[in-house]
Parts: structure tokens; sequence; C-alpha cells
């Protein structure tokens, strides 16, 4: 009787353990909700992402608790994935304070007034990537290039008679690149963060990809704008925002030692946090001693950020910014963000959509296509890179270590396919602000972006051929595909 009562609750456990396993029909209902609730809020409430989200975490813990799932459990789920992405929040609050000390101290306007010199006519679409790359990798932000030396860089465009959507779509790449590959983006802080791997160990991994790409970019831009070469143009826009530049700060080249050391810090290694309050430090030095800051002024733009009064508009735009107060709105959302994934993942809900996508996945080179096509889809599907980063980097984070992959090769394609994809999907909100702010159509800049079409082409290459994909006991590179 005892050894039948003892096989008895065996038996629930195993019955239990079973009810527990969701089905790909079941979990995949959570991302059909998000999807209506994404789409029904841009469409009615013109709202940001956090609340559709919130509400689908809800859901999907109303899904796993019926499942027989403990609150405890999803809970856990969810303080687990939180604790993954604490150093991320961190550096988030750290480059707020960057940002904020890089203004301040005349860093980011030496870059932008140096990057402007560079503007020639006769390679206008090649200088005009690269002009929005340095601005992007100064603020880490595309679209902050994108509202500002963007719209002052498609006038001169227009002066040169070069197409709006031509001059889109190198505005748009070159503010890609910056973003990308910048230590200052939130998603180059997020793609890390769900992947497992360190913020600097993912910026060197991206070059592989990201360097033959750019190349590849430029070159057909010059191919592109060679017609264009013998143009002239008034550049009494441009002598505005240089004129600005220098009446609100003191310029000079020395002020290129801060994101100098920033690349030094990518070589040598060292670790992100520390690196970053340097680098913080560094600007706030430079306010004192070229800008005259004093230490109120220094205070309060590590909190609240810098306001630019220059007059001129561009400027004003360009370079009001930083704090760590800016960084609160990406971080509630990569909060909400990683609590549906918690609940998703401790639930079994990803495992489940993942494995019924690597069912086609069998080599290294399938499952980085795998990982790209997951990002365009979540990227045309919710409209959102960063969902497209958090969701795929979580669905596919365990079969990458299963395959003994090193995560620097997830988070780098999650780079490569969604944020480089995000504005080239003409409701996604990275291209709906593309379009709006530059006055072109998605459709039209479109063949033009090049960068965000040839990158993850670029991604999958490498997967088949086993270029750089690294092997995580190895940590070195080695051909695996």
């Amino acid at each position: 009787m005892a050894c039948f009562k003892s096989k008895c609750k065996v038996g629930n456990l195993k019955m239990k353990k079973i009810s527990k396993k969701l089905s790909f029909g079941v979990s995949i209902i959570p991302i059909i909700v998000l999807i209506v609730l994404l789409t029904l809020n841009i469409k009615f409430a013109d709202g940001e992402a956090h609340m559709p989200i919130l509400a689908t975490a809800i859901v999907a813990a109303v899904i796993a608790r019926t499942a027989g799932f403990s609150w405890e459990e999803l809970e856990k789920g969810i303080i687990d994935t939180l604790k993954e992405s604490l150093q991320s929040m961190l550096i988030f609050c750290i480059i707020g304070i960057v940002i904020g000390m890089w203004i301040l101290g005349g860093i980011v306007p030496t870059m932008i007034y140096y990057g402007l010199k560079l503007i020639s006519p006769n390679l206008f679409l090649v200088t005009a990537c690269i002009i929005c790359s340095i601005v992007a990798l100064a603020t880490g932000s595309s679209w902050t290039t994108v509202g500002t030396v963007g719209i002052a860089l498609m006038g001169i465009g227009h002066g040169l008679g070069v197409p709006a959507p031509m001059v889109a779509g190198a505005i748009i790449s070159g503010s890609y690149f910056g973003d990308k590959i910048s230590p200052l983006s939130d998603t180059t802080n997020l793609a890390p963060t769900v992947s497992g791997t360190t913020l600097f160990e993912h910026v060197r991994h991206m070059i592989y990809t990201t360097t033959p790409s750019y190349i590849i970019t430029l070159i057909a831009y010059a191919i592109l704008g060679a017609k264009y070469s013998g143009a002239s143009y008034s550049s009494g826009l441009l002598e505005t925002i240089l004129n600005g530049l220098r009446g609100q700060f003191t310029i000079s080249p020395i002020l290129f030692i801060p994101p100098l050391f920033i690349i030094v810090m990518v070589i040598k290694k060292i670790p992100a946090i520390p690196g970053l309050i340097i680098s913080a430090l560094l600007g706030a030095l430079c306010a004192v001693i070229f800008q005259n800051a004093d230490m109120a002024s220094i205070v309060r733009t590590a909190q609240y950020g810098y306001v630019s009064n220059s007059g001129v508009q561009v400027i004003d735009e360009l370079l009001s910014g930083g704090g760590l107060d800016s960084m609160m709105w990406p971080l509630s959302l990569v909060f909400i963000s990683m609590s549906l994934a918690g609940i998703m993942e401790r639930s079994g809900m990803m495992d489940a959509v993942a494995n019924k996508i690597l069912t086609y996945a069998k080599s290294v080179g399938g499952l980085i296509t795998a990982t790209v096509l997951t990002c365009i889809s979540v990227n045309t599907i919710t409209g959102d890179q960063y969902l497209s980063i958090v969701f795929t980097g979580k669905m596919y984070k365990k079969e990458y270590d299963k395959r003994d992959l090193d995560p620097k090769n997830l988070s780098r394609t999650l780079e490569d396919a969604g944020t480089l994809t995000s504005p080239l999907i003409p409701w996604n909100a990275c291209a709906v602000f593309m379009a709006s702010t530059l006055n072109v159509a998605t459709i039209k800049y479109l063949p033009y972006a090049l960068l965000g079409l040839i990158n993850p082409i670029v991604a999958i290459i490498f997967g088949y051929t086993g270029f750089t994909i690294v092997k995580k006991q190895k940590a070195s590179t080695t051909n695996v595909g």
C-alpha cells in the first residue's frame, strides 16, 4: 500500500510537470496580445510602448498561472531576469551623466564642429554619412543626430541637387552606424545585457561585421553621388551652425582626448562602469578648464542634462540633453520589457517559440539566420527595436549556450538585425521618426539606407562561413560553420 501511495505521488509530480509544459500555440498568445495592444496604442492613444508591454506581462502571468506555475516561480523569473540587467541599468545612468558632461565640457560640440568641416560637395553622400556617424558616436543617439545635423544636411543636399531619398538614406546609415558602435547608446548597452556578455566585448565584436558593411556602404554612396559632384551649394546654413558652436563653446582639438579614451578602453578591455565614470570626470574637467563652468552647473548638468541657449534652433535641439534624468524613459521601458521576458522565460513560453523556429536552424549559420529573421520579424510585428533585441536575445540565449557559442555572437547579431533594420519598416517607431523628421517617406529612402540592408546579410554570411564566430570555451576566433 505504501509503495502504491509512493507511486501515486511520483505520478502526480510527473503530471504536474507535464501540465506545466506550454505548447507553441499557447506560448504565442502573449505575442499576439502584444501586437494587438501596440497597434491599438499607436492608432488611438499615440502613446509609448510601456503600457502595452505591461498589460501583456499581466496576460502572460495569467496564462502561466493557469498552466500551474505559482506566483513565486514567476516572480523569481522576473527578479532573475532583472538581476541580469542591473549592470546595464547602472551603465544607462552613468551614460546620461557622461553625455551631459561631454556637452558642457565642449567635447560633443567639438566633434560636431570638426565633423561638419568635413563636408565636401564632391563626395556629399559619403561625407554626410561620415558626419552623422561622428555625431551619433558622440551623442549615442541616432534620433538626435537625424533631428539636428540630419535636417541641416537635407538642406545642403537640396542645394546640391541630390535627390532627397538618397540624402536621407546616407543620413540614416551614418546615424545608425554611430549609434550602433557608441558605448553611449541605449541599444548598444541593451544587446549585451540580454545576451550575457559585456559592453566593450560587444562593441569590439561588432567591428567585424559592421566595418565591412560600412565600407561597402560608403563606396556605394561615392558611386551614387558621383553625378552630383560638380554642383555647388550655399554654405549659409552650415556657417550658421559652425558660428553658433564657436560662439557658445571653446572648440579645441584637445577635447578629442575623452573620446579617444573611450577607444582605448574598448581596446584594453577596461570594465565599462569605471571607464565611463572616468569619462564623465574628464568631461567635468574639460568643462572647468575650457568652458569656465562652475561646480553648480556641473552638478546640475549631471542630474538634469545640458540646456543650450545659443539662439540657433538646430544647435539648441542638438545640444540640449543628457543627465541622469534623461535615462529614466529607456530604463523604465527596459524594466518592463525584462519583466515580460522573465515571465515568458520562466514559464517556458520563450523556449516553446524558440524550439519551433530552431527546428529549421541546424547549423551555426542557420542559428544566426534565425536570429536575424526573428529580429526583423519582431521589429515588423511590434514596431519597437527594444522588443526586437529583448525578445530575440532571450529567445535564443540558451541555444547559443547549448551550442557552446560565446554570447557576444548573439549580442552582435541582435544589433546587426534588430537595431539596423528598425528604421526600414514604415510603421516601426524609428522609421516613423526618420520619415517625419526628414520629410521623406520610408519606402522612398529604404533603397538608399544601405547599412541597414547590407549589415544583416554580412551577419548571415559570417554565420555560414564561421568567420569571427567565437566559441565560448576558446574565447578566440575560430571557424565553426
